[in-house]
Formats: structure tokens, C-alpha cells, sequence
């Protein structure tokens, strides 16, 4: 742990300890002043060479605390994941600090009055990252702490405790603590976490865990951003290239088995259509993955608990009369699997609305399917349900595309393809409603974790004379109480 020895403030150890270190952030920022373009650059650069020198034991840490999962994945998503936010943060960072001019009142403008806004760090910024990509959903955010010149203490997820092993070592390789720390630990720790006065915190998991942690920081008035899930709908239009359109929805479904915020979780398609498409996603996982069970590019489950808790839900749509299709192309025995948690992709056709399935965020390669006669009745649908993170349209219709954008409301789209927008650092990445709030990535990173300073420069022009703002009041108020309230 990246902690130093425990002081006694009144607390418990834990907070204790955290507290020394983020005081000693707080005074060493306050001591810095003006973070300059360098100091930031320095500290992104540090990040992106360690990131590249822990990227072995960080591939072959994540591989044992999911007990299978590829190296070329978390290469993919997590490693490269992590070092491109840092590096487009380093190369855009002078442009991102430079003031914002704004317009004057009038006439004050004309008579020299100058408004600008500037962007000043937060301050001290906790940052509280899952389990699911541990490293991209560490660093991703810590890019955009660093890039907005602030200071950061991490907490990240004990269900991936060999990670976070490599990420202690690594963040005391790349940082002084006084610029960034990392605390890993369970619930008790997170606790504490969450209870400390930071400028501002970020939280990336379950909305039910959001809670808690919204409102631990409300006690200390500490703004959050929250980045949580929901049930992303794909919506398939008849205009769709079904191949295509599968293929990609499956690469989405099964990366990471499917154990990501913005997978794919349920299938919305013509009802004539529906047999072809479970006959695309049969064909698909089987180009993909020609065997699951003993192939090492097919992930498993994270542990136990997610893995009972997936098999759960199937039990639960089985129990209601549901159809449950396992796509299994080798016909393998998963329930002879030892030291993994692997579940193949599976279909439940068109399941009924008190199943778990349609209740529940799926998290994992379960994929439900309903069906709709007329396109309308999908958005309909999305309306009645909780806000989601990510909506999906498959389609080349331009009417029911647009229809998607306006009348549905979710933290961001993906027009014939999923995920593919978090990739995009000049978009930003956020939730709205029980999915999430606020946002980060790039330009918008560096704003959530900025402060904008309103300035005025009032020019040397007597303004307060002329206007009549200045007592004892008279003629010139009058007038220029008229001028400003004029319809």
C-alpha cells in the first residue's frame, strides 16, 4: 500500500491514514500555485512510461484474477486502454488550459471591459475504479485528473486484488504520493474512502454501491461523478445488414464475457426476423470462438459470486416458461470446468417482463431477445424502462434513426456498431439518470475536473459614474434603468 505510517486524528486507522496522505496533497498543491503545462505533461508522460513497464505483469495479474482472460484483450481495452487518454491529454494539454474569452455587458465592452474564463484545478480528486477493466478504468480517469493539473488518491476494486498488487508498484514507481496514491483494500477501506474530503470524487461501478457513495460525499458537500450502467437496448431496424450488424453486436456481447457497462443487453428485432438473427449469433460466436471452455481467448466470469449470480437468472427465466438457447459451438461440459467460471453466450428468446434478465443489469454473455411489429414500439420501450447508459441503432433508415436520437434520452449512441463510442477521447463519456452523471474524456475531462473561474477586468473608464450606479441617484440611474429593462 502506497500509505504512510498511521497518524491518530480521532479516526479509525484506515481514514487515518488517508487523511495524512491527502492533506499532504492538499498543502503540497496549495505550496505549487500555478500548475504549469509541464508539470502536467511530466506527470502524464511518467504515467504512460509506467503503464508500459508493468504491461507484462499487469496482463499476466488481470489473466489470474478472472482465471482466464486473453492477453490480447486486456492489451486491447485495458493497457492501450489506459496509455492513449494519457498521451491525447499530454498533447492537447496547452490547449486545454488556455482562457475562454466571453462577451462583456454593454456597453462595457466597448468602453474596455474585458470577461474571460479560466480553468484552475480542484484540488485533490478520489478516484474509485472497478473491477471489470481495473487499469483503463484507473488511469482513463487519472488522465483527466493529471491533464486538469490536480492531485489524486485511488481506490481501486478488491475483486481484482493481483491487479491492484501491480498498480501499487506502479503508481510508487511514476508518482511521488504527495501527487498520486493508491489505497486497495474491501468494503472497510472503501468506506473510509468515501467519508474523506476530497475536491471531488469519480465512482465507476454498480448504481446500487453509487448510493452509498453519493451520499458518504454529500456529507462533506464533495461534487461526484458517477459512472454506473443500466440496460443498453440494441435496437435492429428492418433496414439492417443483419450479418453485419450481428457480427458486430456479438464482438461487443462476448468481449470480456460480456462483463462490461456498456455491453449489449437485450436485442429489440423484427418479430419475422427473429430466427435469422439467433441463427447470426450462433454462426457469429462460432467464427469467433470455435470452443469456450478450454480457450484461453474466451474470458471467464470474475468470480464466483457473478457466476452464480448469471446462472441465477437463468434459472429464473427457465422457471418462467422461458426459451433458453446456449450457444455452445463444440457442445461442451461447463459443468465440468475446474479453476474457471466461463458461461457461453446465451440467448433468451423472447422473455417475459417479470424475468431477471430484463430486470436486472446483465453483466455477463446473456443476451435477451424480444421482437416488435412496427420500429415505434422499441422506442416506446426504451421510455418505459430506467435511462441507459448506451442506446444502439442497427439500421440505414434515417427517419427511425433520427427518431432514436430525439426521442430517447441515454448517456450516448452508437449508430450500427456498440461500445465503440468510449473509444472517441474527443467525446465525452457519462451517464444521465440512474446510469450516471457527469462526464469525463478528453476536453470534458478536463473540465468536470476543473474549476471555471468567472473574470472581470473593469476598464479605467468611471462605469458605476456614467451608469448612474453610484448613489446619490439621479438622472443618469434613470436613464439607465430604462436602457436595461426596456421590452
Amino acid at each position: 500500500m502506497n500509505a504512510p505510517e498511521t497518524v491518530t486524528t480521532g479516526n479509525d486507522p484506515i481514514t487515518d491514514a488517508m487523511m495524512k496522505v491527502l492533506d499532504a496533497q492538499r498543502q503540497d498543491y496549495i505550496k505549487e500555485g500555478h500548475v504549469s503545462a509541464e508539470t502536467r505533461i511530466d506527470r502524464l508522460n511518467r504515467g504512460v512510461a509506467a503503464i508500459a513497464k508493468h504491461m507484462d505483469k499487469l496482463t499476466d495479474a488481470l489473466n489470474t484474477d478472472f482465471s482466464c482472460r486473453p492477453r490480447e484483450m486486456s492489451m486491447l481495452t485495458d493497457i492501450a486502454g489506459s496509455i492513449t487518454p494519457m498521451k491525447n491529454a499530454a498533447k492537447h494539454v496547452r490547449k486545454y488550459m488556455k482562457p475562454v474569452k466571453r462577451k462583456s455587458l454593454f456597453p462595457l465592452g466597448l468602453l474596455g471591459g474585458r470577461s474571460r474564463v479560466e480553468y484552475q484545478p480542484l484540488g485533490v480528486v478520489g478516484i474509485i475504479s472497478p473491477w471489470n477493466f481495473p487499469v483503463n478504468l484507473t488511469f482513463g480517469p487519472l488522465a483527466d485528473v493529471l491533464v486538469a493539473g490536480n492531485r489524486a488518491i485511488i481506490k481501486p476494486s478488491e475483486f481484482t486484488p493481483s491487479v491492484s498488487e501491480v498498480m501499487c508498484e506502479l503508481i510508487a514507481d511514476a508518482y511521488d504520493e504527495k501527487e498520486v496514491a493508491i489505497f486497495p483494500g474491501g468494503p472497510e477501506v472503501g468506506a473510509a474512502f468515501t467519508s474523506l474530503p476530497f475536491d471531488h470524487m469519480i465512482f465507476t461501478g454498480a448504481t446500487s454501491i453509487a448510493r452509498h457513495v453519493m451520499a458518504a460525499a454529500a456529507k462533506n458537500l464533495v461534487p461526484v461523478t458517477l459512472e454506473l450502467g443500466g440496460k443498453s437496448p440494441v435496437l435492429i431496424s428492418r433496414s439492417a445488414n443483419l450479418k453485419k450488424a450481428i457480427g458486430r453486436i456479438m464482438l461487443g456481447k462476448t468481449m470480456n464475457a460480456g462483463q462490461i457497462c456498456l455491453a449489449p443487453d437485450f436485442l429489440m428485432v423484427p418479430e419475422e426476423k427473429l430466427d435469422e438473427v439467433i441463427d447470426e449469433i450462433k454462426a457469429s460466436v462460432a467464427e469467433m470462438y470455435p470452443k469456450l471452455l478450454d480457450n484461453p481467448q474466451y474470458t471467464s466470469m470474475v468470480n464466483d459470486r457473478h457466476y452464480q449470480r448469471l446462472n441465477g437468472y437463468l434459472e429464473d427465466a427457465r422457471s418462467k416458461g422461458g426459451e433458453v438457447i446456449e450457444v455452445n459451438p463444440a457442445g461442451e461440459d461447463f459443468s465440468a470446468q475446474q479453476g474457471t467460471q466461463k458461461i457461453p453466450p446465451t440467448i433468451i428468446k423472447n422473455p417475459s417482463e417479470d424475468m431477471l434478465v430484463l430486470e436486472e443489469e446483465i453483466f455477463g454473455p446473456l443476451l435477451a431477445i424480444k421482437t416488435y411489429k412496427d420500429f415505434s414500439e422499441t422506442i416506446d420501450y426504451v421510455n418505459s424502462k430506467p435511462r441507459p447508459l448506451a442506446v444502439y441503432y442497427f439500421g440505414e433508415d434515417k427517419k427511425e434513426e433520427r427518431d432514436v436520437l430525439d426521442r430517447t434520452t441515454s448517456g450516448g449512441v452508437c449508430i450500427n456498431d456498440v461500445i465503440m463510442h468510449i473509444m472517441q477521447e474527443d467525446l465525452p463519456f457519462g451517464g444521465v439518470g440512474p446510469a450516471g452523471m457527469g462526464s469525463y474524456h478528453g476536453y470534458d475531462g478536463f473540465k468536470t475536473f476543473s474549476h471555471a473561474k468567472a473574470i472581470y477586468k473593469q476598464s479605467k473608464v468611471d462605469i458605476a459614474g456614467l451608469a448612474g450606479m453610484r448613489p446619490p441617484y439621479g438622472p443618469k440611474t434613470e436613464k439607465s434603468i430604462k436602457m436595461q429593462t426596456k421590452v
